[in-house]
């Protein structure tokens, strides 16, 4: 039978469970339809048409408008949706069914319902919390309450056996204090409660020697004893005070004890004096005023009254509390009647008249929250009820704990419940939908029997739970409401999966997170990626499948985004590295940052988990750190360092032929010290073959200080892909930035500085990206601020000087409060979105025209194709004429000429510079031409830069040019007058029908092989095959003969008769 009852209960259980999760999704479903409201979707703009809506132009004033002309006229204006959501959005805010409604009534429905939305968002909040914290242990026996001081700013820990902790704001112990009382010795102590009363700096102190005693914390003494409530009839357990804030005098002191009573003391004149003093004695000495209970019941004392009820039929009063707006006092009790108990403060009226509710098991305690007017229970049957104090059944049940639930508090700022249980679970519940909206399990004290308080202070942010003499703390992480958080720490980088429409970011807490572009939804997040170290940046493979994390300690790893990490790449070796880039092309992997090489990874090297770097062929050609590089297909790759020099390379020889630097100077001395050093490399002295000449033409900017490295540095390189055939015409390929805020573009296919312009004034470097049709260049600076340029029509020709003109801006921004790290752009539903990271922790999407659509993290996903902001629009491409622009500031070349002639080394041979181009360098008879001309004699050194072109292609040097269009080819006059050149009249023949002979016409004698073949061969074959019948037939008949006589005898089983059958039988089967 007891089996049976079992098994009752749990499918009982299970049916409550499924029920309150049914509820639940209902609640939500619910909640989802309120925010895709009409009212909830209105943007701006949308409420400034609306306001036209009721500003008819022949009046001055705003007109009413009945429901019919109110739904036409909101289809008119806005333009979406469906007619019957305006006539939704007419009856709500038309309440008092007046049949119209006006401008005032719209205006007032959209504030209540803003501020209704305001309320759910922070009820629907979830907090962060800290990592808990568990405070030393100076309590040998359970704590029985814990106490704020709000005017010094600390915590009072007191514990059974009387000893108090003070803790300091920091959470710090400041001192250590032992509560006695004369009633007592030491070892019989016993305190049961302890209340702060603020308005009159004092702590109270209740014992059970059923004695309460007021302790002054203003005293010279460090505790000293004020007064002694003595003589209470019963042992008191639990106490509250309270006091109005607009009258220190008035405050009520409330206990509990163990017979069911409840008792309050109200006080009139608080801040003069709690009770009266004796008539003998004076205010110099300093001693503890005696009071009993009885002189309060009978009134001797004129600053304070009593009051009593007995609700709780004899039951421990486990919790009192007094609420002023209610002017009432709460009390529960673990027993099925009377549980919860209000009693009706009224002066002169004893005892109090009450108000009873009934819970199953009882109730270990509860919270109120005025502005909800609702009473939270922790039941022992391991639910929370919520009551109305007006109302005899409770007005809602939270489900969820799976055992008594022992602690309820209550969030009254973020309209949220925190409830504890006794498995050591604690649930934080949205008042406002009922749910629960986090769970926190298995990060307390592991023990079995254990006493608990749950304390939260609300102004702090801080939730304080004893579990015996342990004291433990969770800290609320503190909110920012202007600015919200995608990331706990500074976000480095941020990257777009175009397979799985993913945003996937990083931090430098080694933290990746991934989110849903289409709703900001966060999906996945892998924590300690790197351990503690910082990640620096990331990249996607070619598949999209995997992405690769580089952080501070020098490695890179390979993950796919299960969260298992393929390989570790070894790119410091063994040593920090502060990796800036990873570049992951079709063969290799180029990592950059931290050295003047590049550190190349092979891909035919990843069979191992650990990965170890290969050799460069093209060794160290920058002369100071490798920042960044970028790729142009199919085998140009460009590296830029922090000195500001460019290299491009051949991506499959890995050899360098060029480099260029927008500084004439820095240039000059670049190629100064290469030409030392292979003077020092004998070995090598084919090397400056590889370099092309210095540009020239510079830049304008930064000539006082030139000195500076910083104002040249190259944080980002970007060839625009887009642009197809424009850098053989002499157009721009490739945008550099960094130092100094300033972008420049360059030709590659000529080393050519073609403009620049300052894009962020006053910024000590900026980044950028580039879309992927190379329309739009954006760029930010470390103030946060973004600005997007249309660069369509921008350095599509070669120019005579270095054009400064500023590209046309669409907009500028400031989507950030801090430095911002990382751009990205993505096109998502036929919108061009750019995603911005910052060192603010945030992460923003927003469009082409600076329309933030959201921020990642924050509470309310968006939809970007319901998105106000409209598409990109396409700026046609007009015709290009290559002109001199008005107001260019230009570099007169025969000026660097001129200072081209000295300050590079000259060897000793003199030979014709201008006819040595050395365009046969990449083809196999130009490297056996250059291997005899070296064993001749001495490679000679250039000298004569300026003269030089950029040899990136073989025939670089020709002069290469567009086909002119052929329209119409003429016929030759053969075709147009064949009569001329031949006899015969094409024009006859082509009338005459042609007759061609049949087969049998055209055959005139039989095939056969005496016409093909010799005699002697057709004479020897015939004998062949004539020798081939005879033997064939004489087989045959020999064959028929033997079977003939085996058959004719009788059977014998004699060995000479099986050897005959033997050989019958071979013959046979040959």
């Amino acid at each position: 039978m007891s089996a049976q009852l079992a098994v009752e209960t749990i499918n009982t259980e299970d049916e409550l469970e499924f029920a309150t999760l049914d509820s639940n999704s209902d609640k939500m479903e619910t909640s989802k339809k309120v925010l895709n409201q009409l009212e909830n979707r209105l943007s701006v703009k949308d409420i400034m048409k609306i306001q036209k809506v009721f500003m008819q132009p022949n009046f001055e004033e705003f007109v009413p408008l009945n429901r019919k002309s109110f739904i036409d006229n909101m289809f008119t204006a806005l333009g979406y949706d469906i007619e019957e959501e305006y006539g939704d959005l007419f009856d709500r805010i038309d309440v008092a069914r007046d049949g119209f409604v006006d401008w005032n009534k719209v205006t007032t429905f959209m504030l209540l319902e803003l501020y209704e939305n305001e309320e759910r968002t922070k009820s629907s909040l979830v907090p962060r919390w800290k990592e808990i914290k568990f405070l030393p242990m100076h309590h040998k026996e359970p704590i029985q309450t814990i106490v704020y001081l709000k005017n010094s700013h600390r915590y009072l820990s007191l514990s059974k056996e009387g000893w108090m902790n003070v803790w300091g704001e920091n959470l710090k112990l400041q001192q250590t204090l032992r509560v006695t009382t004369d009633s007592v010795r030491l070892r019989d102590l016993w305190v049961t409660s302890m209340v702060s009363l603020t308005n009159v700096n004092k702590v109270a102190v209740a014992f059970t020697s059923k004695e309460i005693c007021f302790y002054d914390l203003n005293s010279k003494d460090e505790f000293f004893c004020q007064y002694k409530l003595h003589g209470i009839c019963n042992t008191l357990i639990s106490m509250h005070y309270w006091f109005n804030p607009e009258d220190g005098n008035e405050a009520v002191l409330t206990f509990g004890d163990v017979c069911g009573e409840v008792n309050a003391i109200c006080f009139t004149a608080a801040l003069i004096s709690l009770f009266e003093r004796p008539t003998n004695s004076t205010d110099e000495q300093e001693a503890t005023v005696t009071i009993t209970w009885q002189e309060l019941v009978k009134g001797n004392h004129k600053c304070c009254f009593t009051l009593q009820h007995k609700g709780h039929n004899k039951e421990w009063v486990r919790q009192v509390s007094y609420c002023s707006n209610l002017e009432a006092f709460i009390s529960c009790a673990t027993t099925n009647l009377n549980t919860l108990v209000l009693g009706w403060k009224e002066k002169g009226i004893t005892p109090m008249k009450t108000t009873s509710f009934h819970v199953n098991e009882g109730v270990n305690a509860f919270d109120y929250h005025p502005g909800l007017n609702l009473i939270a229970s922790a039941a022992v049957n391991h639910q929370v009820y919520l009551w109305n104090p007006y109302m005899s059944k409770p007005t809602g049940i939270l489900r969820g704990h799976l055992a008594s639930v022992i602690g309820v508090q209550f969030n009254s700022t973020r309209r949220q419940l925190f409830s504890f249980s006794k498995d050591k679970v604690l649930r934080i519940w949205d008042m406002q939908n009922q749910l629960c909206i986090q769970r926190l399990a298995g990060i307390f004290p592991k023990c079995l029997e254990f006493q608990t308080i749950l304390y939260f202070n609300e102004t702090n942010g801080q939730l304080f739970t004893t579990f015996n003499n342990q004291l433990t703390l969770l800290e609320m992480k503190q909110e920012n409401s202007e600015c919200v958080k995608s990331h706990e720490k500074s976000v480095t980088c941020v990257l777009y999966n175009s397979l799985f429409k993913q945003v996937i970011s990083s931090d430098i807490g080694s933290t990746v997170t991934v989110w849903m572009i289409e709703t900001g939804q966060k999906v996945k997040q892998f924590t300690g990626c790197h351990g503690n170290s910082e990640i620096t940046t990331m990249a996607l493979d070619a598949s999209e499948t995997k992405f690769f994390t580089a952080s501070v300690d020098g490695t890179v790893k390979i993950w796919d985004f299960n969260g298992h990490c393929h390989h570790k790449l070894n790119a410091g070796r063994d040593q920090a590295a502060d990796i800036s880039q990873i570049l992951i092309l079709k063969r290799i992997i180029l990592v950059l940052g931290w050295e003047r090489i590049i550190t190349v990874f092979r891909m035919d090297t990843l069979t191992e988990f650990f990965v170890q770097p290969s050799e460069w062929k093209g060794k160290a050609q920058h002369q100071n750190d490798i920042l960044c590089a970028a790729f142009l297909p199919p085998q140009t790759l460009v590296t830029g360092s922090y000195d500001g020099e460019i290299v491009v390379w051949n991506n499959n020889s890995e050899k360098a032929s060029s480099r260029f630097h927008p500084c004439l100077k820095r240039a000059l001395k670049s190629e100064s010290v290469i030409a030392d050093n292979q003077l020092h490399q004998q070995e090598e002295p084919q090397a400056l073959d590889n370099f092309s000449a210095v540009t020239n033409r510079y830049s304008l900017f930064n000539a006082d200080n030139e000195d500076d490295e910083f104002n040249y540095i190259v944080s980002r390189l970007y060839f625009l892909e887009g642009r197809k055939n424009v850098s053989s015409t002499g157009g721009a390929n490739l945008i550099a930035c960094g130092g100094c805020g300033i972008v420049r573009f360059w030709n590659t296919f000529k080393s050519l500085l073609l403009a620049e312009f300052e894009a962020h004034a006053n910024a000590a470097s900026i980044i950028m990206t580039v879309d992927k049709k190379s329309d739009y260049l954006i760029t930010g600076d470390v103030n946060g601020h973004i600005k997007v340029w249309n660069i369509q029509e921008y350095c599509l020709c070669s120019s005579d000087t270095v054009i400064s003109e500023v590209p046309p801006m669409v907009v500028a921004t400031q989507p950030h409060n801090d430095c911002i790290s990382h751009l990205e752009t993505c096109v998502q539903d036929g919108h061009l979105l750019i995603l911005s990271a910052s060192a603010d922790c945030s992460i923003v999407l927003s469009d082409i025209t600076g329309s933030v659509i959201g921020v990642f993290g924050q509470d309310e996903h968006w939809r970007i194709g319901e998105c106000s902001p409209p598409s990109v629009t396409k700026i046609p491409v007009k015709t290009v004429k290559c002109e001199k622009t008005m107001g260019q500031k230009h570099v007169s070349r025969e000026e660097h000429l001129a200072v081209l002639k000295h300050s590079i080394p000259v060897a000793e041979e003199k030979i014709d510079y201008g006819s040595r181009l050395n365009i046969w360098k990449s083809t196999i008879l130009g490297n056996i031409f250059r291997e005899n001309r070296i064993q001749k004699k001495p490679r000679p050194w250039l000298s004569a830069w300026g003269k030089l072109r950029s040899p990136i292609g073989t025939f670089s040097c020709l002069q290469m040019e567009d086909l002119e269009k052929v329209t119409d080819v003429p016929k030759p006059d053969f075709l147009q007058n064949p009569n001329k050149y031949f006899d015969v009249n094409f024009e006859e023949a082509d009338n005459e029908k042609l007759m061609f002979p049949t087969f049998s016409e055209t055959l005139k004698v039989a095939f056969d092989e005496k016409s093909l073949f010799p005699k002697e061969i057709v004479g020897r074959e015939r004998k062949a095959k004539l020798l081939d019948e005879q033997n064939l037939n004489g087989d045959k008949a020999a064959l028929k003969k033997n079977t003939s006589c085996v058959k004719s005898r009788s059977p014998q089983r004699t060995i000479a008769g099986i050897k005959l059958r033997k050989q019958l039988d071979n013959s046979i089967q040959k």
